[in-house]
């Protein structure tokens, strides 16, 4: 299972009127620790930024999966909080665990559906309770050395 931490760097971006304007991007790590999240993070990224940066925030982020759509304009991380619903044999009440899934689509709607096709075969009941759009600009996954 991953573990996911909310990366947020902060640097000094030019607006398309010219300006330089102080911004705070957010990025989403897949890492064993804190350290290697911050480590990765910095390697990631130091590419794409000119000029200082400054990391200003990591924390844990709970899900349970990430949802890449191939969906070419899939450009906006949705957080889906899906819940499923299972009976307790005991007390034959019905019991609700959740979990939040991050879904990459192009729209809410969009987020739903993906969120469908990755539910489906899915034993048991389950309903989506929301859908909100996230800060997460990219998804930085593991991926082992070869």
């Amino acid at each position: 299972m991953a573990n996911w931490f909310d990366c947020k760097v902060k640097y000094k971006k030019t607006m398309e009127d010219g300006k330089i304007k102080p911004v705070t991007d957010e990025y989403l790590v897949d890492a064993l620790s804190f350290t290697e999240a911050e480590n990765r993070f910095i390697e990631e990224i130091t590419p794409f930024m000119t000029g200082e940066f400054e990391v200003t925030d990591i924390k844990r982020f709970r899900i349970a999966e990430v949802v890449d759509n191939v969906d070419a304009t899939a450009d906006r991380w949705y957080r889906v909080k899906v819940v499923f619903i299972t009976l307790d044999e005991k007390s034959g009440q019905e019991k609700k665990t959740a979990q939040s899934i991050l879904v990459k689509a192009p729209h809410i709607s969009g987020a739903l559906e993906a969120t469908v096709r990755c539910m489906e075969g899915t034993l048991g009941e389950w309903n989506v309770q929301s859908i909100v759009e996230t800060n997460i600009l990219d998804v930085i996954k593991y991926e082992g050395k070869s």
